[in-house]
């Protein structure tokens, strides 16, 4: 873990390990292999962000599962546009199915109400979330994920899938813009 990273003249240090990343996934995993036994869950991924978290959790979940993509974008630097654009759409049919939307971080709640919205139009079985990161403060929008990884105050984070204007994905550990800590 590099003690600090700078990306658009923002200086960022470590937050969330990899470490601690890893042993939240595995019992995030083990949590959903419980809750879907006997049922064959569709993991969607929401690109980019939580590609990362989404093929860790896919990888700890015990038993049939499928996984597909969405891509929606809210985020323009480091603020929420509130506005949700789809960029590339579900080409899946989930009628009867049990989706577990995967998702790097919920915060104002606007992408996944309106993923949720969208969803349910398509007759699943079941609609659960799964966000490696909550921020409950920040909340808009009546939306109260299944399974959390880490709830976070109100900062801006980069790492393990998130990103500042597509940079920092590839970061193994999550920081928060220093001071902010």
């Amino acid at each position: 873990m590099k003690d600090e990273v700078t990306y658009r003249g923002l200086t960022f240090v470590p937050y969330i390990t990899r470490e601690e990343i890893d042993a939240r996934i595995k019992e995030m995993g083990a949590q959903i292999t419980a809750d879907a036994a006997g049922k064959m869950p569709l993991f969607l991924c929401v690109l980019n962000g939580a590609f990362p978290f989404a093929s860790e959790l896919f990888m700890n979940f015990e038993g049939n599962a499928e996984i597909a993509f969405v891509r929606l974008q809210s985020y323009e630097g480091t603020s929420t546009t509130g506005n949700v654009k789809e960029l590339l759409g579900l080409n899946t049919d989930i009628d009867g199915r049990h989706v577990i939307i995967v998702e790097d971080i919920v915060d104002t709640g606007n992408t996944i109400h309106r993923l949720i919205s969208d969803l349910k139009t398509k007759n699943p079985a079941s609609i659960k979330v799964a966000t490696l990161l909550f921020k409950p403060e920040a909340l808009q929008l009546p939306v109260k994920p299944d399974y959390v990884g880490f709830e976070i105050p109100q900062k801006f984070i980069i790492g393990f899938g998130l990103d500042l204007d597509g940079l920092a994905r590839n970061l193994n550990d999550i920081y928060v813009i220093k001071g902010t800590d």
